[in-house]
């Protein structure tokens, strides 16, 4: 994957911040929005695009675009510096090929270990019943 060209696919949109701040916050658009359409990219394979796709899909607009915002900082270049480290945190997350489960086989051991306590346990129940006197 490459940064450099990943980087030239996004779209940046700066915004006022909401908040608390004052005269300051009413007058910079210091909030940066980005956006990047995952279907349309051209850095991405279709397997990459696909598993994308579905890791985020709770974090995608219906038309398929990825989000972000960040304005935590006054100063602009900071935000875009933090969603652009963000956007790449997530990407890495969602492109993480998941470990296949190797099914193990249960030890006799624990079987017979299971299925004693179960018959122990079953003898101190009937011990607690009333006696039959029939």
């Amino acid at each position: 994957m490459n940064k450099d060209r990943l980087i030239s696919e996004i779209q940046f949109k700066a915004v006022r911040s909401s908040g608390a701040g004052g005269q300051h916050v009413n007058k910079v658009a210091s909030k940066v929005e980005l956006s990047f359409n995952i279907s349309g990219s051209a850095v991405l394979n279709a397997i990459q695009k696909e598993r994308l796709i579905h890791k985020l899909k709770s974090r995608l607009t219906t038309d398929g675009m990825l989000l972000l915002q960040c304005g935590e900082s006054r100063s602009q270049h900071k935000n875009k510096a933090l969603v652009i480290s963000r956007f790449f945190s997530i990407l890495e997350e969602g492109l993480k090929v998941p470990k296949r489960r190797v099914a193990t086989k249960i030890p006799k051991s624990v079987i017979k270990k299971r299925l004693k306590s179960k018959r122990i346990l079953s003898e101190k129940k009937v011990f607690r019943r009333k006696p039959n006197l029939d």
